[in-house]
């Protein structure tokens, strides 16, 4: 009878094994599945700044609900801040802390802390407003900036990292502020073109062109409704562009003038180009501020031929004296009343059909700013 039954056992021993390996093999999900899980995994991105952004920064809340509605739902805001009301319903998670500094968040070694609770794919920087406010030089803000990406790529190697040109500030208390801000925002496309990746861009994001410290604040800093407005409207193209995988590498931003007492409206010249065929360029100017003796312009260029080019020079003759005192995202020189812009190493190469732009800073007599004629040519 023993003899029989330890048959059995021998018998059933290999059978229980088999069925029990083929359990655990149904209840472990397949490649397929883990891929398919990991491929629908949210983007998680990090609003990350001062009070601008978390105190309570309501533009988070009109961007996420644009995200939202225009089909980006595959999104999670994250950040170790919870959000504050904004009269509605969004994904408030943030990294705003009221007011924060970018040189002491560095100094005091915080972000990696708050990059390690959140894992962000995507940070949204907008910061530096606290830093002008406390004096603190434009050659210090970048070095606290560069340490803040070297720590996001630390955490990420792949990070997609959107810095905003921030918004004007000229609170009552600070009558020097509102042109450290000037000097900091025209600084930060030529820091951004030296710290971009291939794997980890950093996207330029212009939010100072538009807004305006009197009506778009409450009190010369914070963005009051239409400032917040502004502000989601001037994150969503670039931060889609990344959630759609196509981010730019290159910064193309314009940089600000001094805040004005008063501004016209922005004038512009036609594009001018060279013919369209195997290489050609056109340029387009425009003046987008003016206040008592000064004013900014810009010039789009784009090339209008049917291949790439590698480089372009933009010329144009002032009629009324005007002189640039300060230029971005181009090389200039000027004599007398002729100037002349040339690329950048960054964006002097542009396919067909592609634009870049460039932005100065000059000073004119007060009563004429005549809009000249501009020529582009491939170089």
């Amino acid at each position: 009878m023993r003899s029989r039954r330890t048959r059995m056992l021998a018998i059933m021993a290999p059978v229980a094994m088999v069925l029990a390996a083929m359990q655990f093999l149904l209840i472990q999900p397949s490649s397929a599945e883990t891929t398919a899980t990991a491929a629908t995994a949210a983007t998680r991105i990090m609003p990350l700044g001062d009070s601008i952004t978390g105190s309570p920064g309501c533009w988070r809340a009109l961007l996420w609900q644009r995200l939202q509605t225009t089909g980006y739902t595959n999104i999670d805001m994250v950040g170790t801040q919870p959000a504050q009301g904004c009269g509605i319903t969004y994904d408030g998670d943030n990294e705003g802390h009221g007011g924060a500094l970018a040189t002491n968040i560095v100094s005091l070694n915080e972000l990696p802390g708050w990059l390690a609770a959140t894992l962000p794919d995507v940070v949204l920087m907008h910061l530096g407003t606290n830093d002008a406010w406390s004096n603190i030089s434009t050659t210090n803000i970048l070095a606290a900036y560069s340490t803040l990406v070297d720590q996001m790529r630390a955490s990420n190697p792949n990070m997609k990292i959107l810095v905003a040109q921030i918004i004007p500030m000229n609170p009552s208390t600070c009558t020097e502020c509102a042109q450290r801000v000037v000097d900091l925002d025209a600084a930060i496309p030529a820091w951004a073109a030296s710290k971009t990746t291939t794997a980890s861009p950093i996207t330029v994001v212009d939010q100072w062109t538009g807004f305006d410290d009197a009506t778009d604040t409450s009190d010369g800093v914070h963005p009051n409704d239409a400032g917040n407005q502004k502000m989601s409207d001037k994150w969503y193209p670039p931060l889609a562009a990344v959630l759609d995988g196509t981010s730019a590498t290159s910064p193309a931003s314009s940089s600000p003038a001094s805040s004005p007492a008063s501004s016209s409206p922005a004038s512009s010249s036609p594009a001018s180009s060279s013919p369209a065929g195997s290489a050609g360029c056109g340029a387009t100017y425009q003046i987008t501020n003016q206040w008592g003796t000064g004013f900014q312009g810009g010039v789009t260029v784009t090339d209008t031929g049917t291949s790439a080019i590698s480089g372009w020079t933009v010329t144009f003759t002032f009629a009324n004296g005007q002189t640039i005192t300060q230029a971005w995202s181009a090389k200039v020189t000027q004599t007398g009343a002729n100037v002349i812009f040339t690329n950048e190493s960054w964006n002097g190469a542009l396919a067909a059909s592609a634009s870049t732009s460039l932005g100065f800073i000059a000073t004119w007599n007060g009563n004429a700013n005549a809009t000249p004629a501009v020529t582009c040519a491939v170089s």
